[in-house]
Formats: structure tokens, sequence, C-alpha cells
């Protein structure tokens, strides 16, 4: 993977600087902590839909019940550990390459993903991200593979 980042120029270093000095003078002004409300607490966020998000919390029972429905079916997807012998070497999500013994997930449609990188990305919408098939019961039951290699 290529380095797509221009070099940088001393107008770059000189404005980044200025930058930097501007936001240190604006957080000492500040006095003691942020308010409450501001602090980000250990609540996990879900995506009822692909472009809502709620704290947990803030879920209504339907939408508790679906995102159960979702995480169960994420379950039940294939994993196992990346070992170099599949043709895809990056996973087209987080952009990174695929270390050997890297916890992979598998779709129906054969594609592959860090575990966690494919999970983030079902709960907000239930297609595959590579070739837009939809990962749904209908697949999931049809789905057949030898994960004994990983």
């Amino acid at each position: 993977m290529g380095n797509c980042l221009k070099s940088v120029s001393t107008d770059d270093i000189s404005l980044l600087r200025e930058n930097q000095s501007a936001r240190e003078s604006s957080s000492s002004d500040q006095l003691g902590p942020p308010p409450p409300y501001q602090e980000t607490a250990n609540v996990p966020v879900y995506y009822p839909s692909p472009n809502v998000s709620r704290p947990a919390s803030q879920l209504t029972e339907e939408e508790q019940i679906k995102i159960a429905q979702r995480i169960g079916l994420i379950q039940h997807l294939p994993t196992g550990k990346y070992d170099g012998s599949k043709k895809n070497r990056e996973c087209v999500i987080c952009m990174g390459e695929f270390m050997f013994g890297d916890p992979i997930r598998f779709l129906p449609c054969m594609h592959i993903y860090h575990t966690d990188c494919i999970d983030d990305w079902l709960m907000r919408s239930f297609t595959c991200p590579s070739c837009m098939e939809p990962v749904d019961a209908a697949l999931l039951t049809t789905y057949q593979t030898n994960t004994d290699g990983f």
C-alpha cells in the first residue's frame, strides 16, 4: 500500500505550530474539568438503523430486540485465523494488511475481514462492504465452508 500524503512544507509546519499554540492557549483558559454532560461513559453505542446511533440505555425495546437478533446472526458467521492462503491480503474496512494469525470472519459471499472490523460494520449495515450482498439468515443457512485450516 502506497503513501498518498504529500511531503510537509515549511509553510505547512508553521501553520501546524500556530494551530497547536492556539489550542494550548485556549485550553489553559478553561478552569477545572468540563461539565458532567460532556464526559463519555462506557455505555455502548448501537446503530438501530444505518444513520442513527444511540447509547444502549436510550434504545426502545423494539430496537433492543433488533440489535440482539443482529448480534445473534453475526455470531453465527464463521471465524478463523488468517494463514496467508487467501487471495485477499487486506481488510477493505480498515485498509490494514492481514497478518498471520489475525482473527478473521467469513461472509457467505466468501469475502473475509478482520473480525472486529466486520462486526462493527454489520451492526450498522447487514451487507458485505465489498459486493453489497445482503448477509441474512437465508444466506447463513446455505453457507458452507471448510475452516479447518484456520
